[in-house]
């Protein structure tokens, strides 16, 4: 059983044999693995016995009179959950605005319910791949606030795993909205409550595609070991993985140690994704994973060789895996788009062709007018670095003017 499954289990007994009515979930369960509560009360020990049918002992439940008079060494028992690299004790959802709600209790939860999240997720991924995080995190938060009180009502060990799943995805898209819009204190709690979701649910797809969120997010803020530490984290049990998870993963850890010197692995790391993406089958990825196809690929990888480039002064193959994003990243993908422009043209300015870099810059200056994204103005802020010394060229002067004067460049 998983986690949730076990809670439910315990909660059925209880209120069959005892008439009591729980609320175990996984996370208590876990706080037990992890032995933080070493002697539960007398229903409790009695429900995880005949459920487990097992004993006390083979429980490692030990009364605290026995564990202040033993003499043994100290219990060798982690005090961290390795699932989650945050504080098992913290509340995920004093953060999280929840909204008013008609006064109803709800009492059961169905596949209706989890549908209606997932449309909504979709809907909100949507907005802010079209216009960016700054002017959808607003209202990605709302729609997050008015799920949550769902998780107050009753359901099947498989409808609620699914339904944690769905609020899980859920926040880790109003995550992104905020860490896109620049709001990095919001993202992290919101990525915190996914978290907690992918736990509660023991969905290992889902904790990768969160670590990966908040790797990102660590990486952007200039702590690239720390995000190398959420990827190798993201990727215990990789063989629960899918391929397509295995291969974003790997892109990112590719970036990752680029951007800390560690060029010869990068480029290891790139061949490895290559290989997880060859074995991709779309038709049984999660939800999460549905924007990592081929073009996300592409620049995502090469985004990761950017730093090989730089280090060895030759802009192949890292622009040529761009160029093919480019030419591949859809109507539905445009700030994918303009951010893969925007890297090549800075890439193209350093180590190539300044004119034909300004033709690649202007384009991205006129998609990135479009959205509202503290991203897009950091990597124009990248590109309009990389002009200064190259001015003097009439065509790189309009293209530095250009950055200077676009909206893009205006804070929300």
């Amino acid at each position: 059983m998983s986690r949730a499954e076990f809670a439910e289990a315990v909660n059925k007994y209880l209120w069959r044999m005892h008439g009591q009515r729980r609320e175990l979930d996984s996370h208590t369960i876990a706080r037990y693995e992890r032995g933080i509560v070493r002697w539960p009360n007398a229903n409790y020990r009695e429900a995880f016995r005949a459920v487990l049918q097992s004993t006390d002992a083979e429980l490692g439940f030990v009364p605290s009179r026995r564990r202040r008079a033993s003499t043994r060494q100290p219990d060798s028992t982690l005090a961290v959950d390795l699932f989650s690299p945050f504080d098992p004790n913290a509340n995920p959802f004093l953060c999280i605005d929840r909204r008013p709600s008609d006064g109803k209790p709800v009492e059961r939860v169905g596949w209706s319910e989890v549908k209606a999240i997932e449309d909504t997720t979709r809907a909100v991924a949507s907005a802010e791949n079209l216009r960016g995080g700054g002017s959808v995190s607003v209202a990605a938060g709302k729609q997050l606030g008015q799920v949550l009180r769902l998780l107050d009502g009753r359901a099947e060990p498989v409808t609620r795993r699914a339904l944690l799943e769905a609020i899980g995805n859920l926040s880790s898209v109003a995550g992104y909205a905020a860490f896109d819009g620049g709001d990095i204190q919001l993202a992290e709690r919101r990525f915190r409550l996914a978290l907690w979701c992918a736990d509660a649910a023991g969905s290992w797809e889902l904790r990768a595609s969160v670590l990966a969120d908040l790797a990102r997010k660590t990486a952007y803020v200039g702590n690239a070991d720390g995000a190398l530490s959420l990827i190798e984290l993201a990727r215990v049990r990789s063989d629960r993985l899918s391929a397509t998870a295995r291969a974003m993963l790997s892109a990112l850890r590719a970036q990752f140690l680029g951007a800390i010197g560690r060029i010869d692995e990068a480029l290891s790391e790139v061949q490895r994704s290559d290989e997880h993406l060859a074995e991709r089958r779309p038709e049984t990825d999660a939800p999460w994973l549905c924007y990592y196809d081929r073009a996300e690929h592409l620049g995502s990888t090469g985004k990761a060789l950017i730093s090989v480039a730089r280090a060895r002064r030759r802009i192949e193959p890292a622009a040529q895996r761009i160029r093919e994003a480019v030419a591949l990243q859809g109507p539905d993908y445009p700030r994918s788009r303009t951010f893969s422009l925007t890297r090549l043209a800075t890439l193209t300015m350093e180590l190539d062709d300044p004119r034909e870099a300004s033709a690649i810059g202007l384009q991205a200056v006129e998609h990135a007018s479009t959205f509202s994204s503290s991203r897009i103005r950091n990597e124009l802020r990248a590109l309009a670095a990389a002009t200064a010394p190259r001015r003097r060229i009439s065509a790189v002067a309009v293209l530095h003017d250009a950055i200077a004067n676009s909206s893009a460049m205006e804070s929300p």
